[in-house]
């Protein structure tokens, strides 16, 4: 007896239908459960977490970001895909190959955006991690928003004065010895936050810094390796506390203006001088923003009386830097940016990352 075999026709219409229909099916199966944090903790915790956090032992075998690799031909695929279908439809004049071939590449991004939702847009629908570890987050007066400030000036200045500087006294520490120190820094703040406990990996400079500065960043985690990625173009005093912060995204700590605070913390308890300054000069930005608007005399006296000659150097070369490189490419990926973090129901979108001097103010300002 015969059997009716599939024509070619049908079978490449079933791989298109699920080229498509699954990574649309685990989007909106996502949509679904993101309010349901049990199930978020569950698969967060018990697969997400140590899956990327086994990735990123694996990828830590090389020495250059797999991300950025992974990226870059991901993009260059698409371009040259796209130019190509173009090509080919202007040769042969029918809309139908195009058609599948746009549809192909829809599908490739659909993946993709599939991929994020479950490999880190999850991690925003569990208990923060100032819920996990029970942080005060309670409101603060200028005073003592201005005592904190003036703590971290005084903290700064004195560690300034002990970092490697160049001859025209700039921070001159070797990066490539900080990115080898980093997986040291989190073992202090993980005995006083046991969340944050885990086998660290070495974070890793991007080739493609001065992309990421023109587009006013200066790291990213990339989920589908579990690697912390950092901008080595940005100005060198921030680098390590950088490398604190991306590092919290391999803890799942998801937000923004949590990582900042953990990176800061795990920065200034880390017994590193090097890591210790550059913790204390991000915390000392985050609150100078804070500061400045509410009470700018203030801002001005603590910086008058508790900044030294060598955090000067420093604090204009973090301004000179940004605002060499502001334009409106900048801006245009931060409204992106800030898009997607609210689309993930971060109120504060793009803001969260100030938002981090609330924590700063109740954990190094109160008693615990």
């Amino acid at each position: 007896m015969e059997t009716k075999k599939r024509s070619p026709v049908l079978k490449r219409a079933w791989l298109w239908l699920g080229a498509l229909f699954i990574p649309l099916a685990l989007v909106i199966l996502f949509e679904a459960l993101k309010g349901r944090q049990s199930v978020m903790c569950g698969w967060v915790f018990g697969v997400m977490a140590p899956l990327e956090q086994a990735l990123g032992r694996l990828w830590s075998l090389f020495p250059f970001s797999v991300a950025e690799a992974f990226t870059a031909l991901f993009l260059a695929g698409c371009v040259v895909w796209l130019v190509r279908a173009t090509v080919l439809a202007a040769r042969q004049r029918e809309p139908i190959p195009l058609l599948r071939r746009l549809t192909a590449l829809a599908a490739a991004w659909l993946w993709l955006w599939a991929g994020l939702c479950w490999l880190w847009n999850a991690a925003y629908y569990v208990p923060s991690f100032a819920q996990r570890e029970g942080l005060d987050t309670a409101p603060y007066s200028v005073e003592e928003l201005a005592a904190v400030t003036e703590y971290f000036a005084r903290q700064a200045a004195a560690l300034s004065t002990q970092v490697p500087r160049d001859e025209e006294g700039h921070f001159a520490a070797e990066l490539s010895d900080c990115f080898d120190r980093g997986p040291d820094i989190y073992q202090n703040i993980a005995r006083t936050f046991p969340s944050l406990n885990m086998k660290a990996v070495r974070a890793k400079p991007l080739l493609c810094s001065r992309l990421q500065s023109i587009l006013g960043f200066t790291g990213v985690y990339f989920p589908f390796t579990g690697e912390a990625n950092v901008n080595v173009d940005a100005p060198a005093c921030l680098v390590p506390s950088t490398i604190g912060h991306e590092m919290a995204h391999q803890r799942m700590v998801a937000s923004e203006l949590e990582a900042n605070f953990v990176g800061i913390a795990a920065c200034t308890s880390s017994g590193d001088v090097v890591f210790q300054y550059s913790g204390y000069l991000m915390g000392l930005i985050n609150l100078c923003n804070a500061l400045y608007p509410a009470a700018p005399e203030a801002w001005k006296d603590i910086a008058g009386r508790c900044f030294s000659p060598e955090l000067t150097v420093d604090w204009s070369d973090n301004n000179s830097y940004w605002a060499a490189l502001k334009s409106p490419v900048e801006d245009a990926a931060g409204d992106v940016y800030d898009s997607f973090l609210k689309s993930n129901d971060q109120e504060l979108g793009i803001r969260s990352y100030g938002a981090c001097v609330d924590l700063l103010v109740n954990y190094y300002g109160r008693p615990q």
